[in-house]
């Protein structure tokens, strides 16, 4: 894999974007530049739960300032993830394809549990090392992370539905703070809170710390009306809503420390934070610099210096589920001999679809150790739904579809979203599991690929479809379920001879 000294980081949260640049030295990761966009694209949700036009403009005229700044970076070195208002927002795909064209880059909407992970990361990363176990809150604009973690390593993760702009909006419309909405907002975030408390304080830690602007932006307003010397406390948190309720909103000319453009959510977020002090008993906590972005550029570095956490997530994987190491071994080496032919002159390393393809030949028979009868349905219902740390909630999407079409009819998955080469992926896979039916070493034959427009072709020895009648009819059966898709599979039995030459010849 390239090396990249560079490596960038796209954040693109409910209240604010974020561009994060580092430069790699030694496995750390020194701040090169960050700029900062408010969006309040969670602001922007209707009750329908889609992005309103508007603030769909503001967020492209923001990636387009990203784009600028990330021009010439190699894709391999540039990670974007989207967070709560786009893992809701019934919009999403449709503003995602605009977004992805104006940045330049891919974006990955991530799980509420992997957006807690790299949370994790980021802070785990910008305090020092120690071996206390640690508390870590991140509120961020539509959802509010907690993770429990020592070292660089998260023990418990979690992920619920309640930020900062979106209690601000349905607890303190337009602005105003009163002693009841203060009330309905913290009993509201203290009820989200019920289903973790228990198992939060019997973990239990030796240090709590916040992450995030509405931590950073507490802390401030803190230390600057002489409410704690450092850090959160619960006594400051008390003064504080006793300061707004007085104020009678979030008010930046009558709260010194309180910067304008964090004004409109600082009431949500304060319930929430008084909310979590009140749950798990917190008297103080600590605030880190660390934040989603620097886990991402963190995890990013991980992936190009081959320590990818998709990778132990999938070795985890295929132990959790008792998957055959050594078919899957056997089928993963014949479906990437087979997706090279195809591919031939390829950069092999820094090809994410070839990475996929590992994945789901890896994986696909997960689902046997729920049931054999239609095992790949289980495998891949398994991949879509279970919590996979690395992951993105998109190649999550695409490794189930890819192992659902490794077997059976191809119609069922013909209109689920399939791009020009995950029919490539689908192919390879299909038709190594098929030559290695028989689950041994026995010596493979001869195998010539090729694809078009059309759909793909396969040269074999005559020799060996005379003496593998199973696989012969299996081959023709495979036909039809491509012309079922209108795509062709055109199977040709060569001649020993004719084999014999290009053998020679390779």
């Amino acid at each position: 894999m390239a090396r990249h000294d560079t490596l960038a980081a796209v954040d693109l949260g409910s209240n604010s974007f974020h561009l994060q640049i580092g430069r790699v030295v030694d496995g750390q990761i020194y701040p090169l530049d960050a700029v900062r966009e408010v969006v309040r694209i969670g602001g922007g949700l209707t009750a329908e739960k889609r992005i309103d036009r508007a603030t769909q403009a503001a967020a492209l005229e923001a990636l387009a300032k990203f784009g600028e700044r990330l021009r010439g970076f190699p894709r391999a070195a540039v990670r974007a993830v989207g967070t709560n208002t786009l893992r809701v927002a019934k919009n999403s795909s449709q503003f995602l394809r605009e977004a992805r064209a104006t940045l330049g880059f891919p974006i990955e909407v991530i799980s509420g549990r992997e957006e807690a992970r790299l949370i994790y990361l980021g802070v785990a990363h910008s305090l020092p090392i120690s071996a206390q176990r640690r508390l870590v809150v991140d509120i961020g604009g539509g959802s509010t992370e907690f993770i429990i973690g020592t070292g660089l390593d998260p023990l418990l993760t979690e992920s619920l539905y309640m930020g900062c702009v979106s209690y601000s909006l349905k607890y303190f419309p337009e602005g105003k703070v009163d002693k009841g909405g203060m009330k309905a907002a913290e009993l509201a975030a203290r009820q989200e809170l019920s289903a973790l408390t228990k198992q939060y304080r019997d973990t239990g830690w030796e240090e709590a710390v916040a992450s995030s602007g509405t931590a950073r932006a507490i802390e401030n307003i803190l230390r600057e009306n002489g409410f704690a010397e450092e850090g959160i406390t619960r006594d400051g948190l008390e003064k504080l809503r006793a300061m707004l309720i007085k104020s009678e909103r979030a008010d930046p000319d009558r709260i010194a420390g309180l910067r304008p453009n964090r004004a409109p959510v600082l009431p949500g977020g304060l319930a929430i934070l008084i909310a979590a002090f009140d749950a798990l008993g917190l008297e103080s906590m600590k605030v880190s610099e660390g934040a989603l972005r620097h886990g991402v550029l963190y995890d990013l570095l991980g992936r190009v210096q081959h320590r990818d956490m998709r990778e132990a997530t999938v070795a985890q994987f295929m132990r959790r589920y008792h998957v055959d190491a050594a078919q899957a071994e056997r089928v993963k080496a014949l479906s990437l001999k087979i997706y090279d032919a195809l591919s031939p002159g390829a950069d092999r390393d820094d090809d994410p679809d070839r990475l996929m393809l590992e994945w789901a030949a890896r994986l696909a028979e997960a689902g046997l150790s729920i049931a054999h009868a239609a095992y790949h349905k289980h495998s891949a219902y398994v991949l879509s739904n279970a919590d996979m740390p690395g992951f993105s909630r998109m190649e999550q999407a695409r490794l189930a579809r890819i192992v659902v079409a490794h077997r059976g009819k191809l119609r069922k998955v013909q209109d689920a979203g399939f791009e020009g080469a995950d029919w490539k992926l689908v192919f390879a896979l299909r038709l190594a599991s098929l030559i290695l039916r028989s689950r041994t070493d026995a010596k493979l034959p001869f195998l010539r690929v090729a694809a078009d427009a059309g759909g793909f072709a396969i040269d074999l020895p005559q020799s060996w479809l005379d003496d593998n009648p199973l696989s012969a009819d299996a081959l023709d059966a495979e036909a039809g379920h491509w012309k079922a898709v209108d795509m062709k599979l055109e199977v040709s039995g060569l001649s020993d001879k004719k084999v014999s030459v290009l053998k020679l010849g390779r």
